[in-house]
């Protein structure tokens, strides 16, 4: 997630190699996740257990029950990991060993989850000001100063500090093991924090001549912007069960519905038609579908270029639905049953769809279903242009979802479960392509759930014979079943459809030597015979 930067650093006390403190942060999905841990030293095992309790945390909470929240998941997986350390102690050294602080940040959209047990600190900075968020678990009884009066794996049930913010752009967070505060007070740590992890870290070892007392960690997170992805799903907006014609909702008048489903409909706004499209009712019910939704209605609102229809999601909307610019046109699955797309209008059309591919690409995002059906062509001023009108499909690149897409455009690799990636959309995209200029599949229909066999497929000028040979070419490498054989990205596959002078024959890897170089069989035959002959005609004035 670009909106959020995160740095950390850690060094060891005096002139030792290695210290006590663990620090670990990840951002999956939508959560940021990031621990730290200083590993108490009076323990033989400590450093063992700051690393353990690092791993579990961020591995808990990645994999944890989407029914759970991130309070009951925080609280359940810190009690856990605690009496995991603490009985593998009491097993293995009878006396506690694996012992450490912990503090624990977790962000979704702008809400900040966060938990600590010992006294490692969680500060945050806001508007130049810097506030401790966590609570120190330590004695304040005289003669006691330092002594802790909880940590992780010090006894068998362990009750965290745990407390919720929000958070907004700009904002600063600092996690951190007592080292750092002990030698940088509240002003210095607020003076230094925009400098990053490293440069604190540095600034207390350099007070301290380059000789710690103490492991001295911390870890930064810089919240950028908050994040649009979470704030859309956390919108208290309705599902309508059930849409009709002559319906009104926001000042958007239900015209007719666009898909069998009846949640895609055309609509009319100030005597202006639109495309709205509403989050399936049962999403209500179904966290994975409203994620699914959510995602495409972000994709469609942030994905601001040509390629696709301009998107809007209204801000004061009652109901889960985004808009989008209606493009009269024709799907060109539909187009093609009439009339095949001309040379100019294929090439075009590839040119389009890989130029898209490129700007995907920019964020990370492959488009996942490329086929006729998500693809309108239109008119302007005589010109035919086109737009790809499906959002729903669009995923990040290297997912791992092997029946993501259409099952007639998947690339084989696709069905043994290899991630998306820029080969894979090209086999898509040369399907496409395919079957516009000669109204037939390379492989068939491909039934959903079916296990295909590639063979090779006929050359497309079989099929259509205005077909220029360069173009043929570019078609058979991008459907190539082995992919060692088919474009590596898109960037290549643009080049040669803009330079066809430069394009080289695709031939299939079991093609015969006659079909790759029939010249040079045919020359060769030549002179086999010729040879021949001369000896026969020897042996016939012998």
């Amino acid at each position: 997630m670009a909106n959020i930067n995160l740095s950390g650093f850690s060094l060891a006390k005096g002139k030792e190699l290695k210290g006590d403190d663990a620090f670990l942060f990840k951002q999956i999905d939508n959560l940021t996740i990031s621990v730290v841990c200083d590993g108490v030293g009076s323990a033989e095992h400590g450093a063992e257990a700051a690393q353990r309790v690092c791993n579990f945390l961020i591995n808990s909470l990645k994999n944890r029950p989407l029914s759970w929240s991130i309070q009951k998941s925080i609280t359940h997986f810190i009690k856990n990991i605690n009496k995991i350390l603490y009985t593998e102690s009491i097993d293995s050294y009878e006396r506690e060993e694996l012992i450490t602080t912990l503090t624990l940040v977790v962000i979704e959209g702008e809400q900040l989850y966060g938990a600590n047990v010992g006294d490692s600190r969680i500060y945050l900075q806001r508007d130049g000001k810097l506030s401790q968020l966590s609570s120190d678990h330590s004695a304040d009884e005289e003669g006691l100063d330092g002594v802790l009066t909880q940590a992780i794996g010090i006894s068998e049930d362990v009750e965290p500090y745990y407390f919720e913010n929000l958070i907004a752009p700009h904002d600063k967070i600092l996690m951190c093991s007592d080292g750092l505060y002990t030698i940088l007070d509240d002003d210095k740590l607020n003076d230094g924090i925009s400098g990053g992890a490293h440069y604190l870290i540095k600034k207390a070892s350099k007070l301290m001549n380059d000789n710690l007392p103490d492991d001295t960690t911390a870890v930064i997170i810089d919240i950028k912007e908050t994040d649009l992805f979470c704030l859309l799903k956390q919108a208290k907006v309705d599902i309508p069960e059930n849409l009709k014609a002559g319906q009104n909702i926001d000042g958007y008048k239900l015209i007719k519905p666009l898909v069998q489903n009846e949640r895609t409909w055309l609509c009319e706004n100030n005597t202006i038609e639109y495309v709205i499209k509403f989050a399936p009712y049962e999403a209500l019910e179904d966290e994975r579908l409203l994620d699914l939704f959510v995602k495409e209605a972000w994709n469609a609102k942030r994905l601001k270029a040509g390629y696709f229809p301009k998107s809007v999601i209204p801000r004061n909307r009652t109901s889960r639905y985004y808009i989008m610019q209606l493009v009269k046109g024709d799907e060109v699955k539909k187009y093609i049953k009439k009339r095949l797309l001309s040379i100019d209008e294929g090439v075009s059309l590839a040119k389009f769809l890989l130029e898209m591919n490129q700007f995907l690409l920019k964020y990370d995002l492959v488009h996942g279903d490329i086929k006729p059906e998500n693809i309108i062509r239109a008119q302007r001023k005589g010109k035919t242009y086109y737009k790809m009108v499906d959002f729903g499909s669009i995923i990040e690149i290297f997912s791992i979802n092997s029946r993501a897409g259409t099952p007639s455009y998947l690339a084989p690799e696709r069905f043994k479960g290899e991630n998306i990636n820029e080969q894979s959309e090209i086999f898509s995209l040369g399907v496409t392509l395919y079957e516009t200029l000669t109204g037939k599949l390379p492989y068939g229909e491909i039934e959903p759930f079916q296990n295909p066999t590639f063979k090779k497929p006929k050359n497309p000028t079989l099929h259509n014979p205005k077909i220029p040979k360069w173009f043929e070419s570019v078609i058979l490498r991008a459907i190539s079943a082995d992919s060692s054989f088919r474009y590596q990205n898109y960037s290549e596959m643009l080049f040669e459809l803009e330079n066809p002078k430069k394009v080289k024959p695709f031939f299939d890897k079991d093609a015969s030597l006659i079909e790759k170089e029939p010249v040079k069989v045919y020359r060769a035959g030549f002179i086999i015979m010729l040879v021949i002959n001369i000896f026969l005609s020897y042996k016939l004035f012998l």
